[in-house]
């Protein structure tokens, strides 16, 4: 069984408003509600857990409820950090979720491809990110502001979600951050710290994730193109 775990929790500052981005519309419909319905078409994901602000889950409930086809699910309170809203959730996971996916709502157009691969991965090697090359250099600096070196751009990718891991080490590093007051920058930075190694999964650069008005604009071209 796979459980996904959607944190929808953010301030969405950069995106110059007062409503959680999650609840936007992209092509007329709540970006929110456009992500699950993707994993929900996904046979092997068997439960949603959405985590939102402490304000928002009665509204998010109701949007749920109205939503038909989503795989079951449920809406929990997330946390002061990314980190703290995703332990949260895998509090709720069922018994028997044995790979887990983590995944921004705010990536309304991952495919089904890609979510099927990071599956794949995960059992394999029992953990697995979404990423694509990067198409920019990229610069080490010091705390001055300086060029300390330039790594090879062929050794770099840019992460994206769904990551997914086997239950046992995902829950491990969530445990061993937690004893160790450690903030990592996206799940995977935990279980790299059990001395798991991550298998890439090569997404597609059309996975953005929605986070200033020009990343709205942005995925309505990739709808209206049919790219994704």
């Amino acid at each position: 069984m796979v459980a996904a775990i959607f944190p929808a929790a953010g301030s969405s500052k950069r995106m110059g408003g007062s409503v959680n981005k999650n609840f936007l519309k992209l092509a007329g419909e709540p970006i929110l509600i456009r992500t699950l319905k993707i994993f929900s078409q996904i046979e092997r994901v068997n439960f949603l857990i959405v985590i939102v602000a402490k304000h928002e889950v009665e509204t998010v409930e109701k949007l749920l409820n109205e939503t038909e086809n989503l795989k079951p699910w449920i809406v929990t309170i997330g946390g002061s950090e990314r980190q703290y809203s995703i332990a949260n959730g895998l509090k709720l996971l069922p018994d028997d979720a044995k790979i887990i996916l983590v995944h921004d709502a705010a990536r309304p157009l991952v495919s089904l491809r890609t979510i099927n691969e990071v599956i794949d991965a995960a059992k394999k090697f029992g953990g697995a990110i979404a990423a694509v090359p990067a198409k920019d250099t990229i610069k080490i600096i010091d705390s001055e502001g300086f060029v300390k070196y330039t790594p090879p751009r062929k050794d770099l990718v840019a992460v994206q979600t769904p990551q997914g891991f086997c239950r046992e080490i995902l829950l491990q590093a969530y445990n061993k951050a937690a004893e160790e007051n450690f903030l990592g920058t996206d799940d995977s930075s935990l279980v790299e710290r059990l001395g798991v190694r991550i298998k890439i999964v090569t997404s597609s650069y059309e996975n953005i994730k929605i986070t200033t008005p020009e990343d709205i604009k942005i995925a309505e071209t990739f709808l209206r193109s049919e790219i994704k």
